[in-house]
């Protein structure tokens, strides 16, 4: 009886850390978020560009969304989706690309060295010194 309890109780500490460990979080907000974003991108094609559009593209004086071949093949209806799916592509694609650049940004700002005063100091003496060096053998010569 024991032996079992450890072993739920290793379990549940095993899924505990499994479903708490950052990436399975991070994607679940996706997921959520993601959801709502698509839930945003549909009522603005069906409720701003395709009132717009309908008047160019109807058929037969019908909205082109609810064109079917047959019974129950929708071809408007899968248009919709794909005008839908290269909206939410466009609009993460625009995201992700500006969240690049912003990245790239801030990796080049966390890149460049601290220049340490002593080590220009000396490599300025150095070259002082050189020059001085030069200057005294074609003086000798």
């Amino acid at each position: 009886m024991a032996r079992s309890r450890r072993r739920a109780s290793g379990f549940l500490k095993d899924f505990q850390e499994f479903a708490l460990k950052g990436n399975i979080v991070d994607l679940a907000i996706a997921v959520i978020i993601g959801g709502a974003f698509g839930k945003i991108v549909t009522s603005f094609v069906e409720d701003v560009i395709m009132p717009l559009i309908n008047p160019l593209v109807s058929f037969a004086g019908k909205d082109w969304r609810t064109i079917a071949i047959g019974p129950g093949i929708k071809i408007g209806h899968f248009l919709g989706a794909i005008v839908d799916f290269v909206i939410v592509a466009l609009v993460l694609f625009v995201a992700i690309r500006a969240l690049q650049k912003f990245k790239r940004q801030e990796e080049v700002v966390a890149d460049e060295p601290l220049v340490d005063p002593n080590l220009v100091a000396q490599e300025r003496l150095t070259g002082a010194l050189d020059r001085l060096n030069q200057t005294l053998e074609s003086r000798n010569n």
